[in-house]
């Protein structure tokens, strides 16, 4: 098994570290922020950066492999989506966030396959993909560490860092649902051609 698989491997075994963190019941805080999200936060970026990590090294080494394909972007989408239940049971996101997140990938994941099925034809991610993929991660990031919930800004309550905070979680956790929307609506377009005499 090469470097690449290796990290996302890793990064897969990092996920169930994350939901274990809140059964240990980690008191304390640090600059405000509770250590137990705290720790959280910081096995995501990890995580986060192994996913940058094993691209650049499968792509530099050559070493882009079916295991490859096909772990990765799993591994990326259970990370998320994990870290996101977090932080809904924490009240710090609506449950409507994760949802649109878990439908665009049902739909994505039923497109690529049908897609590879019928053509043998890997699909690559839109700009679309992309936005949301950085701005998801990010906002999660930053979610973590910010101790009011998606959208505290509109209160009127927050002024100083809190505020600052709290609008960069809650704009780019906004844009990656957009980011998200789009990117399953230009799957859906591509039904259309897939599935074209079939209907």
């Amino acid at each position: 098994m090469n470097l690449a698989n290796k990290l996302t491997i890793f990064r897969i075994i990092l996920v169930p570290l994350i939901l274990i963190i809140p059964f240990f019941n980690i008191s304390g805080e640090l600059w405000g922020i509770p250590l137990t999200y705290l720790i959280i936060d910081i096995i995501f970026v990890i995580a986060s950066l192994t996913d940058k990590l094993d691209g650049y090294i499968a792509r530099s080494r050559n070493q882009i492999t079916t295991f490859g394909k096909f772990l990765d972007p799993i591994a990326d989408k259970i990370l998320v989506i994990v870290a996101m239940l977090i932080l809904v049971e924490a009240g710090r996101l609506p449950a409507w966030i994760p949802a649109i997140v878990v439908i665009r990938e049902f739909i994505v994941s039923g497109y690529r396959l049908v897609a590879v099925e019928k053509s043998g034809k890997v699909i690559a991610a839109s700009i679309w993909g992309k936005i949301k993929t950085c701005t998801q991660m990010i906002g999660i990031i930053i979610a973590f560490i910010d101790v009011n919930s998606f959208g505290a800004i509109f209160t009127g309550n927050l002024t100083g860092f809190p505020f600052v905070l709290n609008l960069c979680t809650t704009v780019l956790l906004s844009i990656s649902v957009i980011a998200t929307i789009f990117s399953g609506i230009d799957y859906l377009k591509g039904c259309k051609e897939l599935f074209k005499g079939e209907i």
